[in-house]
């Protein structure tokens, strides 16, 4: 499904100095150096292209290598790139990575359940939560669908997950949004748009914006392989790197755009090939390895911070449960493929190898959290149902500063209904506030 990558070992990976990142990190590709880093790219003329008189077509240059930092059994490949964090952020990550199954699991047999209308899954991907760590919590974050470890890493709670998904009054989206579109504004969290890759123009806009601040933040930008397939994608990295915007485009490639495996969906050497043609300084990460990614994008953030300009992650991973609630994903691979992956390399498994390994986890630590996340989940979710849900007159606010006449017709008409009609309205079921 994937095309066949190799591991790279850089020789150094700072994880607080942008000035110490290497060709390795950001791959040798494109990159050998950090004064080649921010040179490979500067603008040239076409008189500046070196000519010559053979005939000949460009074709690929082979394969970017992988960057990983831990083996499949959480054991560290060059002590060198093990990045330095504290005991309390390291278990923060693995509790989040815990929690993220939990809800899982909950809210796709709630769906099934028709107690809410709608789920996406984050199973197999997971890992991420480590890129929220690395990131300033002034940076802005726009995400797409499987991004729920990154909420929860910068601050979303389990109540606030369910009270989005289940649109009652507590919902910051006021009912408004389908489940699993969350957005945090205290969290500097853009909401979740259904419409696919239109957040990444966005991310490169918010960019340009940051950068005329002036303040040193970046804007971090999620998006799976079959969103860099749409037009938003091109346009966004090519104003990205024509404006110089400090904004990573993080590519989750899980091998699967809905039903489409990445073999059909593209030719050249996956996502991250695609930057070296806009400009943009690129990386290819193994996406199940969290410290590879927190490595990943701690280097790209100080680069795009301090040089403003953006760069491209591709993150290859594999999304172990179905595309949604409304997918079946063994009409188009085989379960045993699934499995095999979750069994191999689950990115949970592996992290916890390495915690325990410090001493910083064991069984009945585990144990406990899970218990404990299982029923505050639960619990959550029995809360989160018996809410009312927002007041109807949400329907129309929130768009005009003061409600256009029109409007105000609309509401009267709808309230004269629901007057007649309460039960057929369920209008007892909404919060009068």
């Amino acid at each position: 499904m994937f095309s066949t990558v190799t591991r790279a070992q850089p020789k150094f990976v700072c994880a607080k100095m942008a000035t110490r990142i290497t060709g390795s990190l950001f791959g040798s590709v494109y990159v050998t150096g950090l004064q080649k880093f921010k040179n490979t790219f500067a603008t040239k003329s076409f008189g500046d292209a070196p000519r010559t008189d053979k005939l000949t077509l460009a074709t690929a240059s082979g394969t970017m290598s992988m960057y990983s930092v831990m083996d499949a059994n959480g054991v560290i490949n060059n002590k060198e790139n093990e990045p330095t964090v504290s005991k309390e952020d390291a278990v923060s990550m693995y509790k989040n990575m815990l929690a993220i199954n939990h809800l899982d699991q909950v809210l796709y047999e709630a769906q099934r359940q028709g107690r809410i209308s709608f789920y996406m899954t984050s199973h197999g991907e997971e890992a991420l939560v480590s890129t929220a760590l690395a990131l300033d919590p002034n940076d802005y974050v726009y995400t797409q669908y499987r991004e729920l470890g990154v909420f929860l890493q910068r601050g979303y709670t389990i109540d606030d997950v369910m009270n989005q998904c289940f649109s009652n009054k507590y919902d910051p989206a006021k009912g408004r949004q389908m489940p699993v579109h969350y957005g945090s504004k205290k969290l500097k969290l853009m909401t979740v748009s259904s419409p696919l890759a239109t957040q990444i123009p966005q991310a490169a806009g918010t960019g340009y914006a940051l950068k005329r601040e002036g303040n040193g933040n970046v804007v971090m930008c999620y998006f799976g392989d079959g969103a860099a397939s749409e037009g938003d994608f091109h346009a966004a990295l090519n104003m990205a790197a024509t404006l110089s915007c400090p904004t990573i485009f993080f590519c989750r490639n899980n091998g699967y755009a809905i039903s489409t495996p990445s073999t059909e969906q593209y030719k050249g050497d996956g996502i991250v090939s695609r930057g070296a043609g806009y400009g943009i300084a690129s990386i290819r990460v193994d996406g199940n390895d969290l410290w590879a990614l927190y490595n990943a994008t701690k280097a790209a953030r100080d680069y795009a911070s301090t040089q403003n300009k953006p760069v491209l992650i591709e993150a290859m991973t594999y999304r172990v449960g179905h595309h949604s609630t409304s997918d079946d994903s063994t009409s188009y691979r085989p379960k045993k493929e699934a499995e095999d992956w979750t069994r191999k390399d689950n990115p949970i498994t592996r992290y916890r190898r390495w915690l325990e390994d410090k001493g910083w986890w064991n069984n009945e630590l585990d144990n406990q959290e899970r218990v404990a996340l299982r029923r505050a989940v639960l619990e959550s979710l029995s809360r989160a149902e018996k809410c009312k849900k927002p007041n109807i007159n949400y329907m129309f606010t929130d768009v005009y500063d003061e409600l256009t006449q029109n409007l105000k017709e609309e509401i009267a008409e709808m309230q004269q209904l629901v007057n007649k009609y309460p039960d057929y309205y369920k209008i007892n079921e909404h919060s009068r506030e």
